[in-house]
Formats: C-alpha cells, sequence, structure tokens
C-alpha cells in the first residue's frame, strides 16, 4: 500500500522546466496574436486612441514664450513604434 503512494504518475517523468518553457512560450505567442487591435473598435477604444493622438504634438511655441523657455518640449511625447498604449 505505501509503495503505492510513493509511485509518481507516469506524466510526471515527462514535465520538465524546459517543457513548461516551451507551453509557456506557446501560450504567450498565442495570447498575443489574439489580443492584436481588430480593424472594427469599439467607440470606447476609438475615442481613447483619437485622445492619444491630440496629445501627440510638440508644445505651442507661445508657451515657450510664456514660460521663458523653461518648457522646451513636450516630456510625453510618444513615437508609434517606441512605446505603446497598452489598450
Amino acid at each position: 500500500m505505501n509503495s503505492a503512494v510513493n509511485q509518481e504518475h507516469p506524466i510526471h517523468q515527462y514535465i520538465t522546466i524546459a517543457f513548461l518553457k516551451t507551453i509557456l512560450l506557446c501560450l504567450t505567442s498565442i495570447y498575443n496574436i489574439v489580443k492584436s487591435q481588430p480593424s472594427n473598435k469599439t467607440f470606447k477604444i476609438k475615442r481613447i486612441l483619437g485622445k492619444k493622438q491630440k496629445q501627440n504634438r510638440p508644445i505651442p511655441q507661445w508657451i515657450r514664450l510664456r514660460t521663458d523657455n523653461k518648457i522646451r518640449y513636450n516630456a510625453k511625447r510618444r513615437h508609434w513604434r517606441r512605446t505603446k498604449l497598452n489598450l
């Protein structure tokens, strides 16, 4: 009876760390494909994208004059390829 308790299940001998990493990598790649943006967007997403598009611009020149050139550039400027919005 004790010998039956000590025996591992046959599937346990095949599960290794490398095997689990491979499965995790496959699931991650599938998730990224599913998560990619659809061509038909909801109104909520479209509104957020529109707001982010308007925010992504340089500061006006009159702001530089008003602040005596202390604010020189938009620190929150975003490049479409480097920084993603995580929507």
